[in-house]
């Protein structure tokens, strides 16, 4: 079985960014989008980062361009706009595809890993949000319309467990 510490996705600049480096933490795994009517939800996102990252908390956002073209601009675009409009300082890695045979290999996992409603595995649009544990095992899944505030009982329970 393959674990998520497994996946290096890319980073911003292109470079491999290994999930290895976050093993014994919880990671809040995002797709997101700059132009989308959940695009406010970074400010949640980032409270939650700042709140919880010295518990070991690491929001991870991973911008996707497949729901409405709703993230079209380039890495340094989307790093601006995260930036000055939601103060976001939590890691925003390159651009993904979510689902089809182009998905990312991450996401194709965190999609087997937790399914969505009625049992789907396709992620339906962005800032789907998925919650790993500290021993790398994908806890839960929570559609766009979550906003990040409601996340933060599973993400105290997360942070409370030990590594496994």
């Amino acid at each position: 079985m393959t674990a998520i510490y497994d996946f290096s996705p890319a980073a911003a600049d292109g470079t491999p960014h290994p999930l290895a480096e976050y093993r014994g933490q919880v990671l809040l795994i995002v797709n997101t989008a700059s132009r989308c009517g959940f695009t406010p939800q970074y400010e949640g996102l980032e409270e939650l980062w700042r709140r919880h990252r010295a518990e070991g908390l690491v929001v991870l956002g991973f911008p996707c361009n497949q729901f409405g073209a709703q993230e079209p601009g380039d890495a340094r675009e989307i790093a601006q706009f995260c930036s000055l409009n939601y103060g976001v300082t939590f890691p925003v890695l390159a651009k993904v595809a979510v689902n089809g045979p182009a998905a990312d290999p991450l996401f194709a996992h965190l999609r087997r890993a937790r399914r969505g409603i009625f049992g789907t595995a396709a992620i339906k649009w962005n800032f789907t949000k998925f919650l790993v544990g500290r021993d790398g095992r994908v806890i839960a899944r929570f559609p766009p319309r979550a906003h990040p505030r409601a996340l933060e009982d599973a993400i105290v329970a997360a942070l409370r467990q030990l590594a496994g």
